[in-house]
């Protein structure tokens, strides 16, 4: 039986491998990327939902961006605070933006691709780009970097959308390596010509892309995945690039306990198992391997069994993904969350397990 395990856990490592060096490797090893600045006239969206605070220190960034033309559309999606109330002072403030005003609706209660789906249609230009209501961009260039990888067949931008840092915090640090994991893998996979998922707080695309899949219909009854959900149906090798000089990130701020972060995960997880076949496999085969990585160490070190061998084959795995993530947390500014490397990774194998498991029992509650 060891012997079996032996063999697994080299069939194990050699998956790893792939994903870290093949895969990840077309992101993390590739070279710098350029930008082409563009004119095009861009509307950045925005849907917030019971978001004054956020409105109030965020909105102002965004019109204060250093972009020829651009709009801004401001989609409130029926708060219950004063939400509204700043977005029309916003209105009168600055000339290039424009609210959309969102009923509740009962048919569509509650449903954020309801407000997108109405903002969009309202846009007056043709490329899109969206962010959240609690995200800011990390510089006034921020519009011309995203758009600066539009091209007449690139027409959906994937942007990373990284979390602040908050010192002397390991739950802060956890939140960033998975984003950053996260962003890894979409990123890599968009450059092996198969984009699978993007992300809201910083996504970018033409609107002819939106109505050429009848927008969110064929998803309008799940919740989320006004973000991933659409670019796993949207997106191609063709029509997708990505974005990741340190100008065009947008920033948020994190979860602060542990629960709301387990609850944020549920969500995004449980819109995963919507996605293609394909991806839902692929991403499915790296978690399995993460876990079985683990799980397969220690019944052969608490063993014995070959350890002059096992040793130097975690200790060979470790270091070629160290190394992997570690050219990829440079390009995406995280390094200092490198130093933390193995446990973190521990601790995420286990709470997605955990995740897993819970979401088998109850259902995630999804937007506001």
């Amino acid at each position: 039986m060891l012997t079996i395990i032996f063999y697994a856990f080299i069939g194990v490592i050699a998956i790893q491998l792939f994903y870290y060096i093949i895969v990840f490797g077309k992101f993390s090893f590739g070279k710098p990327q350029k930008s082409t600045p563009k004119r095009i006239p861009i509307s950045v969206i925005v849907c917030a939902k019971n978001e004054e605070e956020n409105a109030k220190k965020f909105i102002p960034l965004l019109a204060e961006q250093d972009y020829p033309d651009y709009e801004i559309i401001l989609i409130d999606d029926a708060s219950s605070d004063s939400t509204l109330d700043i977005f029309e002072e916003f209105e009168k403030q600055y000339s290039n933006v424009r609210l959309v005003k969102v009923e509740n609706n009962e048919a569509f209660w509650g449903n954020k691709k309801f407000a997108l789906t109405l903002g969009i249609k309202a846009a007056k230009n043709e490329y899109l780009l969206f962010t959240d209501a609690d995200c800011y961009p990390s510089s006034n260039q921020w519009i011309k970097e995203m758009s600066s990888q539009f091209t007449m067949s690139k027409t959906i931008i994937l942007g990373y959308g990284a979390y602040e840092k908050v010192a002397k915090s390991f739950l802060n640090k956890i939140i960033r390596f998975e984003t950053m994991l996260t962003a890894i893998q979409y990123f890599s996979w968009a450059r092996m010509k198969h984009p699978y998922m993007g992300v809201g707080r910083n996504l970018a695309y033409k609107k002819e892309e939106f109505f050429n899949v009848n927008g969110f219909i064929d998803h309008m009854k799940i919740r989320s995945g006004d973000d991933d959900l659409f670019i796993n149906q949207a997106s191609n090798g063709k029509n997708t690039t990505i974005s990741f000089t340190p100008e065009s990130f947008t920033f948020s701020e994190p979860k602060k306990t542990f629960k709301e972060w387990f609850d944020q995960k549920r969500r995004h997880v449980s819109t995963a198992t919507f996605y293609k076949s394909f991806d839902r496999m692929q991403l499915a085969v790296f978690f399995l391997t993460q876990f079985l990585f683990i799980l397969l160490a220690i019944i052969l070190l608490a063993f014995q069994f070959n350890w002059m061998i096992i040793v130097p084959m975690v200790v060979g795995r470790y270091i070629f993904t160290w190394i992997s993530l570690g050219y990829a947390s440079n390009k995406l500014r995280e390094k200092d969350v490198m130093y933390w490397y193995p446990i973190i990774e521990i601790v995420l194998i286990f709470t997605q397990l955990n995740i897993f498991i819970t979401n088998l029992f109850s259902k995630p509650v999804h937007w506001k």
